[in-house]
């Protein structure tokens, strides 16, 4: 496990980052990735933020990554974690084909991604640990990782300040689909916001019912 400066660090000076952030914003014209364009910004929101998740993975983990987007936390996570493999999912063709160029490009060998929903990952129970960042609120959000999570495997959810209250939401969600809060644990950027990442440990199958097609999980989540 790597301390805060440690992680800082990383984020600011390793050299695959660095180009990683080039491409990002060369691309980022083409394919409107993130908002987050200014160099400090990226390390800290974009960067340290998914490094921040690494303390959570066991040696040699099989990680699948929800909603990848521009690849956060996969790349930056993938690039510290050569131990682990990492699989991302996304449903926007255009982001699994940037995330892939990139680790192309990069000689990341250990991290693709692929294009698919949530609801659509098989088999279930195949992967040790699950990551999402900005993907939903929790209790959605546990529908669409557990399924996918072997028991006893992690599930680590990047929340804001609000985490608290996600959990609370997510309570039958979680009674339901096999997951009990293991910690919350609580940050600060280099910018100055606040942050969370709720750990969920799998404690029973989920019903093969789960995740419901389409988009009840969003529209009708489990409360």
């Amino acid at each position: 496990m790597f301390d805060t400066l440690q992680l800082m660090n990383f984020a600011a000076e390793n050299e695959k980052l660095k180009a990683f952030s080039d491409f990002l914003k060369s691309e980022n014209a083409k394919y409107n990735l993130t908002a987050v364009t200014d160099d400090k910004e990226i390390i800290s929101k974009h960067f340290f933020d998914s490094l921040v998740g690494e303390r959570f993975l066991e040696k040699g983990a099989n990680v699948c990554d929800i909603g990848s987007g521009a690849g956060f936390p996969l790349i930056p996570l993938a690039v510290l974690r050569g131990d682990c493999s990492f699989t991302g999912v996304d449903s926007t063709q255009k982001k699994v084909n940037f995330i892939n160029a990139a680790c192309a490009m990069l000689d990341i060998k250990n991290c693709y991604a692929v294009h698919a929903r949530a609801e659509e990952i098989k088999p279930h129970g195949s992967f040790s640990a699950v990551t999402a960042r900005a993907v939903a609120s929790l209790n959605t959000l546990c529908e669409y990782c557990l399924p996918v999570l072997r028991v006893d495997g992690v599930m680590i959810a990047y929340k804001g300040s609000a985490a608290e209250e996600e959990v609370a939401e997510a309570e039958k969600a979680l009674d339901v689909l096999g997951g009990r809060v293991e910690e919350i644990f609580r940050y600060t950027l280099p910018t100055g916001e606040d942050r969370a990442i709720v750990k969920i440990r799998k404690t029973a199958p989920t019903p093969a019912k789960y995740p419901r097609p389409g988009n009840k999980p969003r529209l009708k989540p489990i409360k």
